[in-house]
């Protein structure tokens, strides 16, 4: 029986489709399941529907002329017009009223440019996602919304997406991820003395558990702006501000206006607690109401105007545990994929033959450190492992061991020792005030990093060239 699209496997797929040309920004999670819950703003957006195609409407372009010289690569008009196509899709979809299509391209093909330029370090970095990574990516994502991946493929294609170019778009997605942290992500340090504060700090304002939903609009100011420049930039962000408290809609302003990453999402920050918030807004998100625009916000980048679209309360920190062991073998130069797969199969035997687990993973398992405590891995939390291993995990009952089961890590063999739901309410505020500085920290380094790249970089608009 065609399953049909949830909405949030909607909002997902057409995410995806059009990740080769644009993407939603990304703060880390410290595991799958907060990065996704970060990412993931479905909302109520309808399953995909067939929309016609939008052509750029500034001028005549011919379809193979470049739109855009970037650092010796080129974009070209039709790689332009069919993202174009894409946002105003997904804008349809959202029933978001169209912005000027001249300001609506020269947005997307801003983030044609940044892309680019991160595929390039990407390229020069010889970072690559092989399709172990890549198949786990689709299958957690199909595993999300219910659905197995045969099923998944099955409505992608009713839908008439090809099932090639989604998985090139979320390659090309996780590759961008990959750059990110790499670039900024992986400098970013928190300390214990930063977790204590911002746990103190949450209990003090009794905010700990509430979360808003923030959409934002930023002007940028230049690097080494003149007077006269910061002054353009006040102007035009106070002329939006007016706008948007006469009741003009946020949404397509920030699409229209805004120089933020998120600009072409509406300006839409997602779900966040108050220690996820950029620090330069946490003082206006205690006072400001749902439905209200702030004041204009200076920071040494721009000027921002935020509004508080949502507001949420409270939520429970009891969790669903499993206690597993596994043994890890990998493939290499030495041991190729059949090598190991009759490796595991020998494992496999000579465990249900009696010999102890333990044992064999002491004196086999090449995951080092659980393998000299016998394979244990503890007591594990949904989100701590990858998702094949999970989902395999999963399935077993208490006391009994898989088959060989494959990860980007190698081949496992688990066992599943034991079952709790465990209060993990102090672990939890810990690793998400940490995970909430690193995504502060995170947007803040990002904003900047980007900008950088985009300021050192060589780009030559064609666009208008007549």
């Amino acid at each position: 029986m065609t399953k049909s699209l949830s909405p949030l496997l909607g909002a997902a797929i057409l995410v995806a489709a059009q990740a080769t040309a644009v993407h939603a920004e990304e703060a880390p999670g410290m595991t799958a399941t907060s990065s996704q819950d970060s990412t993931v703003q479905a909302g109520d957006t309808p399953g995909i529907t067939t929309t016609a195609s939008v052509d750029i409407p500034a001028q005549n372009y011919t379809l193979n002329r470049i739109a855009a010289v970037v650092s010796g690569d080129v974009i070209l008009v039709s790689e332009l017009n069919t993202a174009v196509n894409k946002v105003v899709a997904q804008l349809n979809q959202k029933g978001t009223q169209l912005p000027d299509m001249d300001a609506l391209t020269k947005q997307v093909l801003e983030r044609l440019i940044v892309d680019k330029l991160q595929m390039q370090i990407a390229e020069r970095n010889g970072l690559v996602i092989d399709d172990n990574r890549l198949n786990e990516e689709i299958e957690a994502l199909a595993k999300s919304n219910g659905v197995n991946l045969s099923e998944f493929r099955e409505v992608l294609e009713k839908e008439g997406y090809s099932y090639a170019a989604f998985r090139e778009g979320i390659r090309k997605r996780l590759i961008l991820e990959e750059v990110r942290r790499q670039m900024v992500a992986n400098r970013i340090k928190v300390n214990d003395q930063e977790i204590n504060n911002l746990l103190a700090s949450m209990e003090a304002s009794g905010a700990g558990d509430v979360k808003y939903h923030f959409a934002h609009i930023m002007i940028l100011i230049p690097e080494a702006a003149s007077p006269d420049e910061i002054e353009a930039a006040r102007l035009r962000a106070n002329s939006i501000l007016t706008r948007a408290r006469e009741g003009s809609d946020f949404e397509q302003m920030a699409i229209a206006e805004s120089d933020g990453q998120n600009a072409l999402e509406g300006g839409d920050l997602g779900w966040r607690s108050i220690g996820q918030i950029p620090s330069l807004f946490t003082e206006t998100a205690r006072h400001i109401q749902v439905g209200q625009v702030s004041d204009l916000i200076q920071s040494p980048g721009g000027f921002h105007i935020i509004k508080l679209m949502e507001k949420s309360g409270e939520e429970t920190h009891m969790v669903n545990q499993t206690k597993v062991r596994h043994i890890l073998i990998k493939t290499d130069t030495v041991n190729s994929e059949e090598d190991v797969k009759i490796r595991m199969q020998q494992l496999e035997i000579r465990l249900q033959g009696g010999e102890d687990f333990s044992d064999l993973a002491r004196s086999n398992s090449q995951d080092t450190l659980s393998a000299a405590r016998g394979g244990e891995l503890g007591w594990v939390s949904q989100g701590d492992t990858v998702p094949r291993f999970e989902a395999a995990m999963d399935k077993l009952a208490i006391g009994e061991t898989s088959g060989p089961v494959q990860s980007r890590f190698g081949w496992h063999i688990i066992q599943v020792e034991g079952r709790r739901q465990h209060d993990s309410t102090d672990q939890f505020e810990r690793a998400r005030a940490k995970q909430l500085i690193q995504s502060r920290k995170y947007e803040e380094e990002l904003v900047l990093w980007l900008r950088r790249l985009r300021d050192e970089s060589y780009v030559e608009y064609r666009l208008d060239d007549t």
